[in-house]
C-alpha cells in the first residue's frame, strides 16, 4: 500500500510549549506504516502559508499546523478548496479551533489523532477578504488583540491581565449593521461583535457557544455596554458557555454581514489583529476545509474546581463596600486574583 504525505509545518517562535519535545514526539510516534513525513520549520511571516500551498500542490494527505492560531490561520489560508486536510498540534495561548475539533492539548495525544486519518469537512469565514476560522470581530476583543501582539508576552495570563486593565477604561462604539443583504439597518452601541464560525476565542471562552463549523452560517455575538457589577457573570458565562443567557447580549445567524462604524480602527480575525476602513464585510465559505477530526473526543464540561473560583470570585463582588472608586480598586484586586486562579486550573 502506497504511504500517504503529511507535512509538519513548525513555528519555531509561537505559542508556549517547546518545539524540541514536541518534533521528538513526531519522530517518534507517526505511524510510518501509514504514512512518509517531512517536518518543515518557517524563517518568516507568511512562509507557513507558501510551505502549505506547495505541499497542497503535490498531494499531500495532511498538512500539520505545529504552533499557535496564527500558524493555523496562515496554513488553513493555503489549504482551503484543495484535498489537503489541516491537521494541528496545538501549543498556541488560545488553540480555539483545536478545541472546538476536540483535538487534545497534548502533543502526544494529538499525533495519535492525527495517526487515525479520520477527515471532515468545515466552513471558513472571511472579512474583508481575510480568511478566519474561530472567530473575528470588532471593538474590545479586537483593541485588545492589538494590545497583546505588541505586549512581548504570550500566555493566557498576560492575555486576561491585557483584557482586565483595558476593559475599565474601554468606551463602547456605534456601529451599523446590515445582515444577509436585507435593506434593513440595526444600530448597536457595543462593546464588542463577534462573529464565529466555531464557538470559542479559545481557552474554553465560548463568545459564540451554539456555533458548528460545518452549518454555512455565521453566529453574531454582540455584547452591548455594561458595568463593571454586570462582569462576574459574564466572565462565568463566558467560560460556562451560556453567555448568551446574559440580557446584555444579543445574537443572531446569518451568512453575510456588513458593519459599519464611524471611523477606520483595529478588528481581529482569528486573535490576529489588523487595520481596517470604515466597512467591513464579512462572509462565511461553507464546506471548503478538509480538517482531521478526533472522534473520540469528549465535549468540554467545566471543572468542578473552576465552578468553585467563579463562585468564590462571585462572592466577593457581591461584598464589596465603599465609594465608587473603592469599589472598582477592590474589584481590581480580586479579578487579578481570578486571572491567576484561572490560569492554574
Amino acid at each position: 500500500m502506497e504511504k500517504k504525505k503529511i507535512v509538519f509545518i513548525v513555528n519555531p517562535i509561537s505559542g508556549t510549549q517547546s518545539k524540541k519535545t514536541i518534533l521528538g514526539l513526531v519522530e517518534e510516534l507517526v505511524d510510518r506504516s501509514k504514512y512518509e513525513f517531512d517536518i518543515i520549520p518557517t524563517q518568516y511571516a507568511g512562509h507557513a502559508t507558501e510551505i502549505a500551498a506547495q505541499a497542497a500542490s503535490e498531494g499531500a494527505f495532511i498538512v500539520v499546523a505545529i504552533g499557535g492560531d496564527g500558524t493555523i490561520n496562515e496554513i488553513g489560508r493555503a489549504l482551503v478548496h484543495t484535498d489537503t486536510a489541516l491537521g494541528i498540534i496545538p501549543c498556541g495561548s488560545g488553540n480555539g479551533l483545536a478545541r472546538h475539533l476536540m483535538i487534545p492539548m497534548e502533543a502526544r495525544k494529538a499525533i495519535e489523532v492525527i495517526n487515525e486519518g479520520n477527515i471532515g469537512c468545515m466552513d471558513y469565514g472571511r472579512i474583508n477578504n481575510r480568511p478566519f476560522f474561530c472567530t473575528c470581530g470588532v471593538g474590545f476583543d479586537a483593541f485588545v488583540s492589538l494590545k497583546f501582539s505588541t505586549s512581548g508576552h504570550r500566555g493566557l495570563l498576560s492575555y486576561l491581565e491585557n483584557t482586565l486593565s483595558e476593559s475599565i477604561t474601554y468606551q463602547p462604539e456605534t456601529y451599523e449593521l446590515r445582515i444577509d443583504d436585507q435593506e434593513e439597518v440595526r444600530t448597536y452601541r457595543a462593546f464588542l461583535i463577534a462573529c464565529g464560525n466555531a464557538a470559542q476565542y479559545g481557552n474554553n471562552a465560548y463568545i459564540t457557544p451554539q456555533a458548528s463549523i460545518n452549518d454555512g452560517l455565521l453566529d453574531v455575538t454582540i455584547l452591548k455596554p455594561f458595568t463593571v457589577l454586570d462582569a462576574p457573570i459574564l466572565s462565568f458565562q463566558l467560560f460556562h458557555k451560556s453567555i448568551t443567557q446574559n440580557n446584555r447580549i444579543e445574537t443572531f445567524r446569518c451568512k453575510k454581514l456588513h458593519i459599519r462604524r464611524k471611523r477606520e480602527g483595529v478588528m481581529h480575525f482569528d486573535g490576529d489583529p489588523a487595520i481596517e476602513g470604515r466597512d467591513l464585510y464579512i462572509e462565511v465559505i461553507p464546506e471548503a476545509l478538509h480538517v482531521v477530526t478526533n472522534l473520540q473526543g469528549k465535549k468540554y464540561s467545566l471543572p468542578e474546581s473552576a465552578l468553585q473560583v467563579f463562585s468564590d470570585y462571585i462572592h466577593e463582588v457581591q461584598s464589596l463596600h465603599g465609594d465608587l472608586l473603592a469599589r472598582n480598586k477592590q474589584l481590581i484586586r480580586i479579578n487579578r486574583r481570578l486571572l491567576r486562579k484561572i490560569t492554574k486550573l
